[in-house]
């Protein structure tokens, strides 16, 4: 067997999508098994940045399969969008390059609208949703009322299913005092994005438990992280799928005994984007440093990024619930210009330590982070090739981490660059 499964570890943007490009240098397929085009995956290569919302960034690649397993939610007019640029760029090539799983759910205008209207009437408890209705999508899932996209795509179940929807959404949008929606030129559109997109559509747990059968190299690729999971994560402030290992499974159609490896990226400091607890957020020069060596801003919604010193409370936490077998830490160039650099080992409240992350968002935020501080290594690393060209004091950062969660890290990331990678071992082995 030869499968890898990619997780963020912290609230996202841990770098997932130069990570997936790296691996699917060497893999047959990759998948996408959870969340929607709210996540963003930046690739660099050769100085060029391809932002992916929807497709597994192993398109890269030439002759990697790409998959869009059941577990996503998929705004058709994005996902044309994304096909169309790709396609320009001559990195996409025809329909049998792409699969789309018939069972996948799809995003509709009202989805959108009430996402934002929602979150805006919510004031100051709002969650800081990126407005994409990611969240009303899965809620029509769970409810037994969404769209699958294996119905999406005949034209004559599309227009019925809008016809039969659309009372029960404009009078939620009356509720939040947002326009109503006109079914015709819904069903018009959506009925153009149907025909499209009908030639990827794909009974896709078949085609990836026959590759996983054939022993292929399969990459299995995650949204978010960990601390945004809806079940694990810094509820409410949270995405609205699982972003753990385990939705492999569910999001894929896999079951657990063909997951081989669990790649845990980690980001060599942490950070947040939009609302909720953050223990070692920065909001002096320090973390506005981070900020600005770090390029934080967020892919798909281009909104700033909190920073802070990397959270290895949050990090274990992670690790158990994914089981990971190994670590990625990436842009450990950006920690190059520091004296100093903190690391979160404990929470204290009430005089009391704990290593253990609270239930709660609330009591969360009560915490006060303990830290440990190491010597910076003020040195560039971003040329690095080599485990034993880096300083001594980043080896000894690394070795802590992995000291502190018991995980080996097998891959360096010191720049956005394909090339600015030191793997330690096989991807795939």
């Amino acid at each position: 067997m030869s499968t890898v499964v990619i997780v963020g570890t912290q609230w996202g943007d841990e770098g997932k999508g130069m990570v997936v490009d790296l691996i699917a240098q060497q893999a047959d397929m990759v998948v996408r098994y959870q969340g929607g085009d709210n996540a963003g995956h930046t690739v660099v290569v050769d100085g060029q940045a391809t932002k992916l919302h929807n497709i597994p960034s192993g398109v890269l690649h030439e002759g990697t399969d790409c998959v869009i397993g059941d577990g996503v939610v998929i705004n058709p007019r994005v996902l044309l969008e994304e096909i169309a640029e790709l396609k320009n760029r001559g990195l996409l090539g025809g329909e049998t390059s792409l699969r789309i799983s018939r069972r996948a759910h799809v995003i509709l205008p009202w989805h959108m609208d009430l996402d934002r209207a929602a979150d805006a009437a919510k004031g100051d408890r709002r969650i800081g949703t990126t407005g994409r209705g990611i969240g009303p999508a899965y809620q029509s899932k769970m409810g037994r009322t969404g769209l699958r996209f294996g119905e999406f795509v005949e034209a004559d179940t599309l227009a019925d299913f809008i016809h039969c929807a659309i009372g029960e959404y404009n009078a939620l949008l009356d509720f939040y005092n947002a326009s109503p929606l006109d079914p015709v030129s819904i069903i018009a559109e959506y009925r153009e994005y149907a025909e499209k997109l009908r030639p990827y559509a794909c009974n896709t747990y078949r085609l990836i438990g026959e590759a996983v059968r054939a022993g292929r190299k399969v990459l299995f690729e995650g949204a978010h992280g960990t601390l945004l999971d809806i079940d694990h994560g810094t509820y409410p402030y949270v995405t609205s799928s699982n972003c753990v290992s385990g939705a492999v499974c569910t999001g894929a159609g896999v079951g657990p005994r063909s997951i081989h490896k669990i790649y845990g990226v980690v980001k060599a400091y942490t950070t947040r984007v939009g609302e909720g607890p953050f223990p070692t957020e920065l909001t002096d020069e320090l973390g506005a440093k981070l900020g600005q060596v770090g390029n934080e801003f967020g892919t798909t919604t281009g909104r700033k990024r909190r920073c802070g010193w990397l959270d290895l409370v949050i990090t274990k936490y992670a690790a158990q619930l994914s089981d990971l077998t190994d670590l990625v830490i990436t842009k450990l160039d950006v920690l190059d210009d520091f004296d100093e650099i903190k690391i979160c080992t404990g929470y204290e409240v009430d005089g009391v330590v704990s290593d253990e992350m609270p239930a709660e968002a609330k009591n969360l935020a009560k915490v006060t982070p303990v830290y440990e501080t190491l010597p910076g290594w003020k040195a560039g690393t971003c040329e690095l090739t080599s485990y034993d060209d880096l300083p001594e004091n980043a080896k000894k950062y690394l070795a802590r981490i992995e000291d502190f969660l018991g995980i080996p890290v097998t891959i360096i990331s010191v720049g956005p660059g394909r090339n600015q990678t030191i793997a330690l071992k096989e991807y795939f082995d």
